[in-house]
């Protein structure tokens, strides 16, 4: 059975990959998690933020965009003290304006989920790379999302980090074709 080369031999790394990397989401929540942790991710590894994801879902009231929305600059402030998660000052705050841009949208559509699949028309966009360098960093698609969500003011939304959120929830495919979980993805 082959599987996609960039887990490696990562125990956690290689679960991420087989349970969770292109499966199509449906929910909100799990995609604030996504938005979260990949905005903390932005200029580390992906294994980084894995490791620290439990810390993130303590600090973040288990990814709750409702309660996020609501930090003041107290909580931000003990936020940045917890080892449990990037201590990055930018990030924390872009994480809690995203959460109150991510309400919105939740009004504006119905869910973030509704506004965010309208990109690709409500179908998964199928990739058939062949090897990990065959795949883009970002796309005309992460181009265009990360242009809307910065109009509407989210931070750490850039065309890479979106293309890596449509990557991970599903809205893209991105496991190589050989790898067992392209076709699996296809049928969820």
């Amino acid at each position: 059975m082959y599987r996609c080369a960039w887990p490696g031999s990562d125990e956690q790394y290689i679960r991420y990959h087989d349970e969770e990397w292109g499966v199509p989401v449906h929910d909100d929540k799990k995609h604030f998690e996504f938005l979260v942790l990949e905005g903390a991710q932005a200029g580390l590894s992906w294994i980084t933020i894995l490791r620290r994801r439990s810390g993130y879902r303590l600090a973040y009231q288990d990814f709750d965009p409702v309660k996020v929305a609501l930090f003041d600059d107290q909580k931000q402030s003990e936020m940045l003290q917890d080892v449990g998660i990037i201590r990055n000052k930018l990030k924390v705050k872009s994480s809690i304006i995203n959460a109150r841009v991510f309400l919105e949208i939740q009004r504006e559509f119905g869910s973030f989920d509704r506004y965010i699949w309208n990109f690709v028309d409500g179908r998964p966009v199928v990739n058939s790379f062949k090897t990990m360098d065959d795949i883009p960093a970002s796309t005309e698609l992460s181009d265009r999302v990360s242009k809307d969500l910065k109009a509407r003011g989210m931070g750490f939304v850039g065309t890479t980090i979106m293309y890596a959120h449509l990557q991970a929830t599903g809205l893209v495919n991105d496991h190589e074709t050989s790898c067992f979980r392209h076709k699996e993805v296809q049928l969820l």
